[in-house]
């Protein structure tokens, strides 16, 4: 026999459920959300079989682009990023990640897309590459994905490692670096 469900105690419970879920968060409580996000993120990474490429997704206007998990350091609102007046082009300003203050990129200046304004940069991924930090100004997060090393095809040219069969470009962060220090 069934035991009988007490429907007003349930909608009670989704109505607080609801409550909760649509308050605002603050600032430091979003990011904080922010940093646990990333380091499952990175430990689900961690765990993948070596038949597959860990990746995080993005766009940038309608074009799909990818980093290494392995380069991901963190995930940060576009809202920590700081102008720097008289820097180039494709440096859009700073930002503090893990009390260290790294240059944000613009990855549509590197890419030579045609960009629209700075506020469709909603997300800085902060990377490490080859021990320098950096972080890039993307439009929005797609998330995590596994891809089968089998499937990815030979890149376009400029810095990329792979393209995925939905046309995802997986990119090559160390050439882009060195393309945005000038020695590329």
């Amino acid at each position: 026999m069934q035991a009988a469900v007490d429907f007003q105690a349930l909608y009670r419970r989704l109505a607080e459920a609801e409550a909760r879920l649509s308050r605002p968060l603050d600032a430091a409580a979003r990011e904080a959300l922010l940093q646990r996000r990333a380091l499952e993120v990175g430990r689900q990474a961690k765990a993948q079989p070596l038949d597959t490429l860990s990746v995080l997704g993005f766009t940038l206007g309608q074009e799909r682009y990818a980093v290494r998990m392995q380069e991901v350091e963190q995930v940060l609102s576009s809202r920590q990023l700081w102008p720097l007046a008289g820097a180039p082009r494709h440096v859009l300003g700073a930002a503090m990640v893990h009390a260290r203050i790294v240059p944000v990129l613009d990855l549509r200046q590197l890419l030579g897309r045609a960009g629209g304004s700075a506020s469709d940069l909603t997300t800085l991924l902060a990377v490490t590459v080859n021990g320098e930090h950096v972080a890039l100004a993307v439009e929005e997060m797609q998330g995590q994905f596994e891809l089968p090393r089998a499937s990815l095809g030979p890149p376009p040219s400029g810095p990329y490692l792979h393209v995925d069969a939905e046309r995802r470009a997986v990119l090559d962060l160390e050439r882009l670096v060195q393309q945005a220090s000038g020695n590329g």
